[in-house]
């Protein structure tokens, strides 16, 4: 055999021997995967070592989100409840002082008392005017509160125009309720009759409450306009800035007396509360809105001629109350 087979030879047992230990037969002693005989398998296996067994993947923790920083907050985003919180209560706070401010806040002030100097008293029978002429403060319908009147009580001044405000319903209102000058002056404006007691007087009490009620349930209609009782008089209420203990007015014009005495505030009231001059025009009260008579070619009584140039014409309620000339000076107003 030549050299060359002998190899040949050689090579193909060792061949063969690589491969039965390739396909996993193991010897006794021997490691699993190791070539007998105990030597270190190779690259091609010859000689390697076993190689060590992989274990199985374990899933892969999740990776940690990293923190991600956007822009600051503003000072307002970041304290946005605590100021909706003192803005509401702030706003509730000026809304409540407004209130307490317009409850408490008195509705009108008086520069002086109206209070004449004394005269002689007027008897109910006499012919004279009765009352006292106050100065006129106007008619405007525009009330600053309070509402300043040179004279109280006022018979004229700037007063309310609006449903509930004035004028007022008539009746008799009780020493509680919350009734005054801005209010009532606008029915004096339409030639109504406001009777005023004060809340120390009799009036102001069960009984004199009473007397108001009959009083008011007798009312007659107006002189001259015929207005029912009801329509815009009359107003019967408290006040107390007045130095009697009850007042009649009309427009520009205050009754006095200390005692109730309802025949002397009727006849008051059909003599100055609606007042026609010489030629039958309307002269007072000063807004004609339940009448306004045309003017009339006869002329009245010379003997009704009123001190201020306005006559009472003949035939009228107001003509039997009054048939003599009035004296130029206003008489007393209360008949004690």
């Amino acid at each position: 055999m030549s050299k060359e087979s002998r190899r040949a030879a050689r090579l193909a047992r060792e061949s063969r021997r690589l491969g039965s230990t390739g396909s996993g037969a193991t010897q006794p002693g021997s490691t699993p995967g190791a070539p007998s005989g105990g030597t270190p398998a190779t690259g091609s296996g010859v000689g390697r070592p076993a190689a060590r067994p992989v274990p199985a993947a374990r899933p892969r923790a999740g990776r940690r989100e990293r923190a991600r920083y956007g822009p600051e907050p503003s000072f307002l985003e970041r304290n946005r409840s605590l100021i909706v919180t003192v803005a509401g209560l702030a706003i509730i706070g000026v809304v409540g002082a407004f209130l307490f401010v317009g409850a408490t806040q008195p509705a009108y002030a008086c520069s002086n008392i109206f209070n004449p100097s004394p005269t002689p008293p007027v008897d109910p029978s006499s012919s004279a005017r009765l009352g006292f002429l106050e100065e006129d403060m106007g008619n405007s319908h525009i009330v600053t509160l309070p509402q300043s009147y040179l004279y109280c009580p006022p018979a004229s001044g700037n007063h309310y125009n609006g449903s509930g405000l004035g004028p007022i319903v008539p009746r008799v209102y009780r020493p509680d309720d919350k009734v005054g000058p801005s209010n009532w002056v606008h029915n004096l404006e339409h030639g109504a009759l406001v009777i005023l007691y004060r809340g120390d007087s009799p009036g102001a009490t069960t009984d004199g409450l009473t007397a108001f009620r009959t009083y008011f349930d007798a009312f007659p209609n107006s002189p001259v306009c015929k207005v029912p009782k009801g329509v815009i008089s009359p107003v019967i209420a408290k006040f107390d800035q007045m130095p009697h203990p009850y007042a009649a007015l009309v427009w520009d014009r205050v009754l006095y007396f200390d005692t109730w005495d309802p025949e002397l505030v009727t006849r008051f009231y059909l003599t100055e509360a609606e007042r026609l001059d010489a030629n039958g025009q309307l002269v007072a009260p000063p807004e004609k809105a339940y009448c306004n008579p045309s003017p009339s070619p006869s002329v009245a009584p010379s003997g009704s001629v009123a001190p201020s140039g306005s006559a009472v014409p003949s035939g009228s309620p107001a003509a039997s109350a009054a048939e003599s000339p009035a004296p130029s000076s206003s008489p007393a107003p209360s008949a004690t």
